[in-house]
């Protein structure tokens, strides 16, 4: 089986939550023998195409989103059996084109409602984009929450597929002493709460790990409290955890699920979240699920970050610091809550199985229409050389060969 994801996101090097689950899932199809490849942006510095250890092929397109044109010439090129459409594409060019080059063979992904063409978290509902993942092979998402939201504002059944993301079971013990950590402090995901209880909290540590959302002002805000400590990307997230007390995440704006609050409980650290769309089913019961007023509106203009800024609401911070309170200050509640979600999430995980996702796609009925070759007389010089040499090293394989989600 051949398999082509498109996304707007970077995926060399990997940023964010959903390209950490699609990577999950990409990577067990290579080992499973599948042919991988990815379109997504470019970065500075970085190759146009490159393969990963794991046999991943990425091919980094500057400005995707002003040419998604590439992406039609690409699936073209390779005949993918399935073209996955991330729902990274606020712009909808992706779920465009892939809807007209490969139309029956279109899976989305549904992770970021924000980003998705329809339903009223969209930043940009789009009824012709809408209609096309409406009519799509597929739509799958990770977390039972999010199924139910595009059943309700798409009218199509999703499937849920939870990427096994989580890793082993944790190698160090929670303690009090730990910071507070926060992760992707920025304006959505409630760094506002975060920045007033490290003010509360004095004689506190607190640690935030900046993401794809924290801009300078939101540095200079958080290098500005002498109790808060900046900490820089890492390649293992438990480089972070390890030395936390416990992880807040106050999120203002609707949530998919919560995948770090998964990974914090794996490892036996309390999270204290807020209420927001998935981040209840990312909880699983366990305690400290605080009640905010979410973000519903945004300014017309975008930050540095190329995301609108957003409206927040006055919240009610009493909540937030009676969770602090309790949590550090008491070591028998601190161990309950620590143990209580340990359990939790390894009975969450235990459940998970990395060939689901395979098996989803081999299910699919195979594609009725093959997709129409490359036309080179259409392409630049140099896509045109990259692409012929791809079709070479595939032996020109038919569609009917390379269709479907059979092979």
């Amino acid at each position: 089986m051949r398999v082509l994801l498109a996304s707007n996101a970077s995926y060399d090097p990997p940023r964010g939550g959903s390209t950490r689950s699609n990577l999950a899932w990409l990577r067990h199809l290579t080992r499973a023998g599948h042919q991988v490849s990815v379109v997504c942006p470019t970065v500075e510095g970085r190759p146009d195409s490159t393969t990963t250890p794991e046999q991943i092929t990425v091919h980094g397109v500057k400005d995707l989103s002003f040419r998604a044109a590439v992406l039609g010439q690409f699936i073209r090129a390779e005949q993918p059996g399935w073209v996955l459409v991330s729902s990274e594409d606020v712009s909808h060019v992706l779920i465009r084109e892939a809807g007209q080059s490969a139309p029956s063979r279109l899976i989305y992904l549904a992770h970021t409602p924000q980003f998705m063409p329809f339903g009223p978290e969209s930043w940009h509902a789009d009824a012709a984009a809408s209609a096309i993942v409406r009519r799509a092979a597929s739509i799958i998402t990770i977390g039972r929450h999010m199924a139910g939201y595009v059943e309700t504002h798409l009218g199509r059944a999703a499937t849920v597929i939870h990427p096994p993301i989580y890793g082993g079971p944790a190698v160090f013990t929670p303690s009090r002493e730990g910071y507070v950590l926060m992760i992707n402090p920025c304006t959505v995901k409630g760094l506002s709460i975060f920045l007033e209880l490290a003010r509360r909290f004095p004689q506190t540590a607190f640690a935030a790990l900046t993401g794809w959302g924290t801009t300078g002002t939101d540095r200079a805000a958080l290098a500005g409290l002498p109790n808060v400590r900046l900490l820089a990307s890492v390649g293992d997230i438990d480089e972070a955890l390890a030395p936390a007390s416990l992880l807040l995440m106050p999120s203002l704006w609707y949530e998919g699920f919560g995948l770090i609050a998964m990974e914090a409980m794996l490892r036996g650290l309390p999270v204290a979240a807020s209420n927001s769309g998935g981040l209840l089913e990312a909880k699983q019961d366990t305690g400290y699920v605080i009640p905010v007023r979410p973000i519903t509106s945004y300014e017309a203009h975008f930050d540095e970050t190329h995301m609108p800024r957003a409206v927040v609401p006055a919240q009610d911070i009493e909540p937030w610091a009676a969770a602090l309170k309790t949590l550090l200050g008491s070591e028998e509640e601190y161990r309950a809550e620590s143990r209580r979600s340990l359990l939790r999430a390894q009975a969450f995980v235990s459940s998970l199985d990395a060939a689901d996702f395979e098996r989803h796609l081999l299910a699919l009925p195979p594609a009725p229409e093959p997709i129409p070759r490359p036309a080179a007389r259409d392409m630049d010089p140099a896509r045109r050389a990259l692409l012929l040499a791809r079709l070479k090293r595939a032996g020109r394989q038919s569609p009917d060969r390379e269709g479907g989600g059979s092979a």
